[in-house]
């Protein structure tokens, strides 16, 4: 057991609090992740931890002729606690340096209910569900008061709350109606109902359902029993106020029993305790689908053991036992919380990635998977560079073409996001356009080409994967980057494919830049076609005096001065660098032909052709003279 692959943990510095006991009670409350340790007795001894061991309140409570406590939570800035130890009332106690002061408490009393639980919405407003609605409390200490801020009345069976968006489902009609509602200060928002109709949905008793947001939706999530009598999940979708929710999803757990959920970044987590195990489900992947737009997901890979660990026993001094794993005393809480009140500790629930990573064999449902992990963006890298990896000598291009558009799809999503906030108007200089959340994942060129695809440079296999990756950039309209493109061209020129490289040019999967034009250039003494496929570059972008500087270098002055003519500056340009080029090229045919264009220049704008001392071309003046004259007199 110890020597099997574990992805599924438990914190190794778990909260430690007075186990549950005879004269000791305990209380969780999720919305601050604070564990209450309660001692009965002549005086309640209470001691608060959490969110971390190091966040400790200890007090006192008289307890003289009154009723056990049956919840009890703080604001949440520890400076009120609500305490309820009767049906239909709640106590609300002032803190001041983390002690009660027991001569101003605030009584909240309810005629005729009975009092489900409470929230607090705000660190002075509180939600309290009772069996006849939810209202929403000012507790104003300095007052003595208690005040409605906004109510609604609704007959409840019983409540469950989500702290994640302050979201909570009550439940109406014996458990057969869900109704939504998301409490925030002095405000209360209902959302459409869910009603459950089959009887295989419902009733539907408080213990089998979950609350929680999946990729930022609120969910919905009842166990339920299929026809088989296994346990499955159902998971309704609420898509917002007006929109009724949808049973989108369902997961088969393929097993019967106990079961109980954490929900952690985005993946839904079901411990099974007959057997021991988690299975892991996420309802980004594709599953079965039925005639109703359902999704059936089963779980992403077999179920598997959380890893164990040693746990101190302090009866028994510094001895050490393997803490038993899915416990019937444990009591989970979202998104990643589980709590064993029988041995005082609270864990968080951890998933490590590499190891999960190993087990899903599917590369391109693995990439899915990564794109939508917190951290998956160095494990998706590596595991790119794997199917890059000579090992595989390219015989991976297939499954290589749809892992790069699952790459794409997320990234020019992303430049679409970026591109409509540049361009959004503010409509004052105050309300600027919102910056797009950036994704889970982004795999950009550039981490392709530092991370992916440099390594592999010059293989005989890179140049169909560079053409892959194009291809696919090519069809989410995203353009290729410079360095992307010049590492293309390289290939194809390693490779002699100088036709190809012309056709990515024409066709503008390699965008026009002078940079790889440059590039081209400095390769064009290994084919003609390099040099006319550069040349073509810098035209489209009207880089004429770079081209210019290019043919001169060349010796083609004749050239130069063809496309210099075509310019709307043609008058200006430089004669004494184009008589020097022709010079340098030593061929007097060529210097007589730029020599006579200038001569016939100057008669155009002046009226004579004779050069003036500021052309600087006396030199040259003379080399035609010397040249051409003596060729006359003989």
């Amino acid at each position: 057991m110890e020597n099997a692959l574990h992805y599924i943990e438990l914190s190794k510095d778990p909260i430690t609090f007075d186990s549950v006991s005879q004269l000791t009670n305990v209380f969780f409350d999720d919305s601050n992740r604070q564990i209450f340790a309660v001692r009965s007795g002549g005086a309640t001894g209470i001691v608060v931890k959490g969110p971390t061991n190091n966040n400790v309140i200890s007090f006192c409570m008289d307890n003289k002729d009154k009723e056990i406590i049956r919840s009890i939570k703080f604001a949440p800035d520890n400076k009120i606690l609500a305490v309820q130890r009767v049906e239909n009332s709640v106590e609300f106690i002032p803190f001041q340096d983390n002690q009660p002061l027991l001569n101003e408490i605030v009584v909240y009393t309810a005629k005729s209910l009975t009092i489900f639980g409470f929230v607090w919405v705000h660190e002075r407003e509180i939600a309290i569900i009772s069996s006849s609605g939810v209202e929403i409390f000012l507790v104003a200490i300095d007052k003595k008061q208690v005040k409605s801020m906004k109510s609604i009345t609704l007959t409840i069976k019983w409540f469950a709350w989500c702290p994640e968006g302050n979201f909570a489902v009550l439940a109406t009609n014996n458990g057969m109606t869900l109704n939504p509602v998301i409490l925030k200060q002095k405000t209360i928002t209902r959302l459409p109902k869910l009603d459950l109709e089959t009887p295989r949905e419902g009733p539907v008793p408080e213990r089998d359902v979950t609350l929680g947001q999946i990729y930022g939706t609120f969910a919905v999530l009842i166990l339920l029993q299929n026809s088989s009598g296994l346990g499955e999940i159902v998971i309704y979708m609420l898509n917002g106020p007006g929109l009724a929710p949808r049973k989108q999803h369902v997961l088969r757990l393929g097993h019967s029993g106990r079961f109980a959920m954490n929900i952690v970044d985005n993946l839904i987590v079901v411990h099974h305790q007959a057997s021991a195990t988690s299975l892991l489900f996420d309802i980004a992947l594709s599953g079965e689908v039925d005639t109703n737009g359902i999704t059936y997901h089963a779980p992403i890979t077999p179920g598997r053991a959380i890893k164990p660990f040693l746990l101190k026993v302090p009866s028994l001094g510094e001895q050490t036992k393997y803490c038993e794993l899915y416990s019937k005393h444990w009591v989970l809480f979202q998104p990643n919380i589980v709590i064993d009140a029988s041995v005082g500790r609270m864990w968080y629930l951890y998933l490590q990635m590499e190891p999960l990573c190993t087990l899903i064999t599917d590369r391109v449902r693995l990439v899915e998977f990564l794109l939508n992990r917190t951290n998956g963006k160095r494990i998706l890298l590596n595991v790119l560079q794997e199917m890059v990896d000579s090992q595989y000598n390219g015989m991976l291009l297939p499954i290589m073409e749809n892992v790069f558009d699952k790459l794409n799809v997320v990234y020019s999503n992303w430049l679409s996001a970026q591109l409509q906030s540049q361009t959004a108007q503010p409509s004052s200089a105050k309300n600027l356009p919102k910056l797009p959340t950036p994704p889970k994942v982004l795999i950009d060129q550039n981490d392709m080409y530092a991370e992916v695809f440099t390594p592999i440079a010059e293989r005989a296999y890179t140049e169909k994967i560079l053409i892959l990756y194009l291809q696919s950039l090519a069809r989410h309209n995203i353009d290729a980057q410079p360095d992307l493109s010049k590492m293309i061209a390289a290939e194809l020129i390693r490779n002699e494919h100088f036709d190809t490289l012309q056709k990515l040019v024409d066709y503008a999967l390699l965008k026009d830049s002078k940079l790889l034009a440059c590039f081209l250039l400095s390769h064009s003494q290994i084919n003609s076609t390099i040099t006319q496929t550069a040349m073509d570059i810098l035209d489209r972008l009207k880089a004429y005096e770079l081209i210019l500087e290019i043919l001169l270098s060349q010796g083609k002055v004749i050239d130069a001065l063809r496309v210099a003519k075509s310019l709307p500056d043609c008058d200006t340009i430089s004669a004494r660098k184009y008589l020097e080029a022709a010079k340098k090229t030593g061929d007097p045919a060529i210097f007589y032909s730029v020599f006579l264009y200038f001569q016939q220049r100057n008669y155009r704008l002046r009226g004579s052709p004779e050069f003036i001392r500021g052309d600087q071309c006396l030199e040259f003046v003379q080399y035609f003279s010397m040249i051409f004259g003596l060729k006359q007199s003989s």
